[in-house]
């Protein structure tokens, strides 16, 4: 948190809210597990967060940041399993997304 408060004061614009993973820690893991810290940062520090930590369904990302825990979710390793997520996340919250596709590529939507 000291770390988050002098990075504010340098002007940082959002911290990507991550305890790590090189070093064995007691933190439970499972869906969302790095949230707590990410809210953590965003209410104490007062700067704008990512979270990570295994955020692999649409509605998780969606409730996570309808409930102020982040400012953005960010899917590195489920956008590598599945460079279609964000397209099948809209679907499932019910958003027409193909709407935003250019004319020449909507040939190409499954």
């Amino acid at each position: 948190m000291r770390l988050a408060a002098l990075l504010r004061d340098e002007g940082i614009d959002l911290i990507d809210t991550s305890t790590g993973g090189n070093v064995l820690t007691d933190i439970p893991v499972g869906p969302g597990y790095q949230v707590p810290f990410a809210r953590r940062v965003r209410t104490e520090a007062g700067l704008p967060v990512g979270a990570v930590g295994l955020i692999t369904e649409p509605k998780r990302a969606e409730d996570i940041l309808a409930d102020g825990s982040a400012d953005v979710v960010l899917l590195g390793r489920e956008l590598l399993r599945d460079p279609h997520w964000p397209l099948r996340a809209a679907r499932e919250l019910g958003e027409d997304a193909e709407e935003l596709w250019p004319v020449q590529y909507r040939r190409a939507i499954r």
